[in-house]
């Protein structure tokens, strides 16, 4: 009887021929397939931030660089990329910091259009304005770009920037995220059973936040001391490649189901 007992509790497939063992690795295949798709949707959006955005908001604040005031009767091509002056009077406006908030003013001419101008800042004069006040606006490809009274100016948040460096720190992270996305998609899709540890948790998790902390914290300081905007890459992609190393070499090697 033990014997026929042992035969019959020994009799089943080998755990990894189950059936719900090929359904198993059947889910983390696809799951590498679609960490692939979305590999190749944040590569896309790399190759677009560093060959379409970041040379047009460049070429754009080159352009506004280089605008002068408009002539008296301007011809419409060049009324374009000239600075013309206008005079408003403030209907009212909005300053709500923090999360959520609006910064804005609402203006009027003496006809019938109104219109509003967005600030990314309260100060130095969106926060001083009252109802009725006379501004002047400086207009630059039909944006008003700065705003104007008593000899305080303040950009709007259509005014171009030199802030190529975010352009960039932001490409930057589309193709870490798309590397890290196709390097844990590939393994699964390679060894299904043993894909650890190329795992959300922690490695993945662990890295993409080191990805994203990088970026920013290379993006945002470059951003506020005015340095070329290629000096991101410069720095960001050995601090990542680096990071993901030491990250790597402190996780456990072992097969992991996420």
């Amino acid at each position: 009887m033990a014997n026929g007992r042992a035969r019959a509790h020994g009799s089943g497939r080998a755990p990894g021929r189950t059936g719900a063992g090929r359904r198993s690795a059947g889910r983390v295949r696809f799951t590498g397939v679609l960490l692939i798709l979305l590999a190749l949707i944040s590569a896309a959006l790399c190759f677009y931030a560093f060959t379409a955005w970041l040379p047009a908001d460049r070429d754009r604040y080159q352009d506004y660089r280089a605008a002068g005031p408009c002539p008296a009767h301007p011809a419409e091509q060049v009324a374009a990329d000239c600075l013309s002056t206008w005079h408003f009077t403030v209907v009212n406006t909005v300053v709500k910091t923090g999360k959520g908030g609006h910064l804005y003013a609402n203006l009027k001419d003496e006809g019938s259009w109104r219109g509003r101008v967005n600030f990314g800042d309260p100060g130095p004069l969106l926060d001083r304005l009252k109802p009725d006040d006379r501004v002047t606006a400086t207009v630059w490809r039909r944006d008003i770009v700065v705003l104007g009274k008593d000899g305080v100016r303040q950009d709007s948040s259509d005014a171009p920037r030199d802030e190529l460096q975010m352009n960039a720190a932001l490409g930057l992270f589309g193709a870490f995220v798309a590397a890290q996305a196709f390097v844990f998609g590939a393994v699964r899709l390679v060894r299904p059973r043993r894909h650890g540890p190329f795992t959300w948790n922690p490695y993945g998790r662990r890295l993409l936040v080191t990805s994203a902390a990088v970026c920013f914290g290379v993006g945002l300081p470059a951003v506020w001391t005015g340095i070329p905007w290629w000096t991101v890459p410069t720095l960001t992609i050995p601090l990542v490649l680096v990071m993901a190393v030491v990250l790597y070499r402190h996780q456990p090697h072992r097969t992991a189901a996420l």
